[in-house]
């Protein structure tokens, strides 16, 4: 029924690449709070939150499809150890800005920019490595491992992150995300991965072509894509938390909103090994999105801190159940001298949504109200994933074939 341990047993490699990300995902999942927290009290405005999601969309479009056929062509520790790096010096910044007398919102958005440019390099990259680092039949148990990670940073972060600023100021969550970019890199260079010969040639038109041409041709790859974009695009609320928490208690409540999600995450993650026994991959994403619908639609009316909690709680849960299941089929239909460079194209999927879904909350927040943003994207959410489901009945009814589906290949209910 529990996490399938496993691959951290018996994979060295998968174990340092796994701290590294666990330990550095965890200090950036504090910034996640404290950078819309910080704007919001220099500026007042939902907007300019929302407008934060340009800045961060713009680079996942310019460099999302090169870093994939890059990771697909380089040494892949190199690649990810320089991009998280650059991540680490973008914490850098945060930090040195949080110190000025007047902390620079522009700088807030140039540092985001070049973020999510080295993460447009490093997810491809992790996503292709930490595939190589395991045997296929441990692809399920990779990604409940991975999800887990994720869900126990997205919870203890954003909560650490609003007690830090509370007590402390947004300068020392910047602090601690620096100090676990710190750690990842050690854990990264301590990797003992054989050396792959550079193809820089690769790294063409042609090279990204081919890959978007693979998706392209798959109807199931484009239905997870999708549903994603559909779902994040019209109910993702997370730039109002800061509005939502200005009235239920200031930074405390921020760093609760801003956790709640994770915990439904954190909860489906750890009975993750009951979920091996769906097969219907494709059903199981597009009932996850429509259902993270219908809990936007509730955190809309929630009349308090509680209630909205435990609406992202069911949120966060029926995300994680999308997401899960998404990861898998992924794993399951792309061949590893590709994941680079599909990785690219998922990243510009699962993150488009959620940075296009932060703008139009903030515009509709300052147009119609915070309530009527959320509530009015959760219904257009659930109605546009249905739609997804009737014009793409293969992904609806995607399994794995024979030979991917065994008893190897479903999350085990207990660690060997």
């Amino acid at each position: 029924m529990w996490l399938d341990l496993g691959p951290l047993k018996r994979h060295r490699n998968f174990r340092l690449l796994f701290t590294s990300q666990f330990v550095s995902g965890f200090g950036t999942m504090t910034s996640y709070v404290a950078v819309p927290y910080q704007i919001y009290q220099l500026t007042d405005s939902p907007l300019i939150i929302g407008a934060l999601g340009i800045a961060q969309l713009v680079p996942v479009l310019l460099f999302s499809l090169v870093g994939g056929a890059l990771a697909d062509a380089v040494n892949r520790k190199t690649l990810l150890w320089l991009s998280e790096a650059v991540m680490a010096l973008g914490a850098l910044g945060l930090l040195i800005n949080a110190l000025l007398p007047e902390p620079s919102v522009a700088l807030i958005f140039v540092l985001a920019f070049i973020v999510q440019s080295a993460s447009s390099l490093h997810r491809p990259t992790l996503e292709a490595l930490r595939q190589s680092l395991v045997e296929p039949e441990e692809y399920p148990a990779m990604g409940a491992l991975s999800a887990f990670s994720y869900s126990f940073s997205a919870i203890a972060g954003p909560a650490l992150g609003g007690v830090l600023m509370a007590k402390g100021g947004v300068f020392s969550v910047y602090l601690l995300d620096l100090i676990t970019y710190m750690i990842a890199l050690a854990c990264i260079l301590a990797l003992k991965i054989p050396a792959r010969p550079a193809r820089l040639e690769a790294v063409n038109l042609n090279s990204i072509l081919e890959g978007l041409q693979f998706a392209l041709s798959r109807p199931v790859l484009l239905g997870t894509y999708f549903v994603d974009i559909v779902a994040m695009t019209f109910a993702f609320p997370t730039a109002l938390f800061p509005v939502m928490a200005k009235g239920w208690g200031g930074a405390d409540a921020a760093g609760v909103l801003y956790a709640a999600m994770s915990v439904g995450s954190l909860v489906i993650s750890l009975i993750s090994a009951r979920l091996s026994l769906i097969r219907r991959r494709g059903a199981a994403v597009i009932i996850g999105a429509a259902l993270w619908g219908l809990a936007v639609i509730g955190l809309g009316f929630a009349p308090g801190l509680w209630w909205a909690f435990g609406f992202l709680v069911l949120a966060g849960a029926a995300d994680m159940v999308s997401g899960l299941f998404r990861g898998v089929i992924w794993n399951e239909t792309i061949p590893n001298e590709m994941r680079g460079r599909l990785a690219g194209i998922e990243m510009i999927s699962f993150l488009s949504g959620p940075l296009l879904g932060n703008l139009r909350a903030g515009f509709m927040a300052e147009q119609f109200g915070t309530a009527t943003a959320i509530w009015s994207g959760g219904i257009v959410c659930t109605l546009g994933v249905l739609v997804c489901a009737a014009l793409l009945p293969a992904f609806w009814r995607y399994t794995p074939k024979p030979e991917v589906l065994s008893e190897a290949d479903i999350i085990p209910t207990s660690s060997p």
